[in-house]
């Protein structure tokens, strides 16, 4: 049986990776003219971000219902000259407005509401720095680079809360569809029967000098808070409404109004996220309709004595249309705006690292463990086959500490020594 909702896509999960750092270069100058001219290897070019941006003609994530891997370029190696690499191609991610960003344990990292809004999912890895940067007064000529860093990379999921001023909720077949047809310039599908609206629709209500929009949600049958029904999975776009205009079936041919007011409210509230407070008007449908007419006093007393002034409109024939509207439009007014998601996670991908002391410690097998955020990327973007480089590494153990801490630990020739993927040999003076 195809999916129903296949043409609507309001939520999806994606890889992303940024680009690696370029190489950093080790070479000399070699002019004809210039004897011993010195370190000239640029560094290598920046990674590229992996970015996100909220655009407004978009209105669904269908177009990353097939691409789910985003990998953006890597940097250029540096070049001779103090040339540095070219930096890797960014990749742009477009979603609709309203689009919430979480990560694989269901963070929030970014709620994009704004049009352009960009943010930084991914970012890349900077670029080895070249033996031109190690030159000082005691290391005139160093034969040693560093490689780049790894880019950031990790699994996204999107989710979609469409941004509308009104929200229109209520019980299947109780003319939700039919009343956004007449109020605004939408055209839903409107059928007899129950679940005719399969995914949300917007419409814009011009009225006067203002306007507002409004979102059309699928019916709510009872337990749709719990996952029941088609309405639970869009429950969420009424998140950012703020209010909502409750939509009663008033013929009553299968519940009381009264009752069927009830049993979507009591889902509102059990979906949480504050629904159930909203300013929310209640709009009795379908009083052209004799039996309509017949349930409107007991249903109107009754609001009444919840402090609740219900409409009676009828999405058929245009009536009470207009005081809908200005009742909606004075809610709006009043409204405060909803709460967004709030990142329940830090947005920074590679903090700062802590200035802390190496710990060390010493595994079952006898190796020696170095733990260090600094002297582990060293290791990982030295290339210690160049007696330069393994010096450079040498005097970073020895200003750090580490060293010292080795031989009072009693490290002896032979022992390994492990930093990050690195493992050596300790010798009497060091690597």
């Amino acid at each position: 049986m195809p999916d129903s909702t296949a043409n609507f896509f309001d939520h999806a999960r994606i890889y992303v990776r940024a680009g690696r750092g370029g190489d950093g270069a080790a070479s000399f100058r070699r002019e004809k003219h210039v004897p011993l001219g010195g370190p000239d290897g640029g560094d290598g070019g920046r990674g590229g971000d992996v970015q996100i941006r909220a655009r407004e003609n978009l209105h669904a994530l269908t177009h990353l219902q097939y691409q789910h891997r985003f990998i953006a370029g890597n940097g250029a190696p540096g070049q001779r000259s103090r040339r540095q690499g070219r930096d890797g191609e960014p990749v742009t991610i477009d979603v609709p407005l309203g689009t919430v960003v979480y990560d694989a344990a269901s963070h929030v990292l970014h709620d994009l509401v704004e049009a352009g809004q960009v943010e930084v999912v991914a970012r890349g890895g900077d670029g080895g720095r070249g033996n031109a940067r190690f030159k000082s007064s005691r290391f005139t000529a160093p034969d040693l680079a560093l490689r780049g860093a790894d880019g950031d990379e990790c699994h996204l999921r999107l989710e979609l809360e469409l941004i509308a001023d009104v929200g229109l909720v209520g019980a299947p077949n109780a003319g939700k569809s039919s009343l956004l047809a007449r109020i605004s310039d939408a055209r839903p599908k409107v059928a007899p029967y129950p679940f005719t609206t399969l995914q949300p629709v917007l419409g814009v209500v011009a009225a006067s000098d203002t306007h507002m929009i409004v979102a059309d949600l699928p019916g709510l049958i009872e337990g749709a808070s719990e996952g029941a029904g088609l309405g639970a999975q869009f429950l969420r776009h009424a998140r950012r409404s703020r209010a909502l205009i409750h939509v009663v079936d008033g013929s009553g041919l299968e519940r009381t109004p009264i009752e069927a007011l009830d049993a979507i409210n009591h889902e509102l509230a059990s979906h949480g996220a504050g629904l159930e407070s909203r300013p929310q008007i209640v709009a009795f449908n379908k009083i052209d309709l004799a039996e309509s007419r017949a349930e409107w006093s007991a249903f109107a007393a009754e609001c009444r004595e919840r402090a609740c002034e219900p409409v009676a409109v009828s999405a058929a024939t245009g009536e009470g249309i207009s005081t809908l509207i200005q009742r909606a439009l004075g809610a709006l007014a009043e409204a405060p705006e909803p709460e967004r998601p709030q990142p329940t996670a830090p947005p920074v991908l590679r903090p700062e690292p802590v200035q802390e002391a190496p710990r060390l410690f010493r595994r079952e097998d006898g190796a020696y463990v170095i733990r260090d955020p600094t002297l582990e990327r060293l290791a990982r973007q030295l290339n210690l086959n160049t007696s330069d480089a393994v010096d450079y590494f040498q005097r970073r153990l020895d200003r750090s500490g580490v060293t010292a801490r080795l031989e009072k630990a009693g490290a002896e020739p032979g022992d390994t020594v492990v930093i990050g993927e690195l493992e050596f040999e300790w010798e009497a003076e060091g690597l």
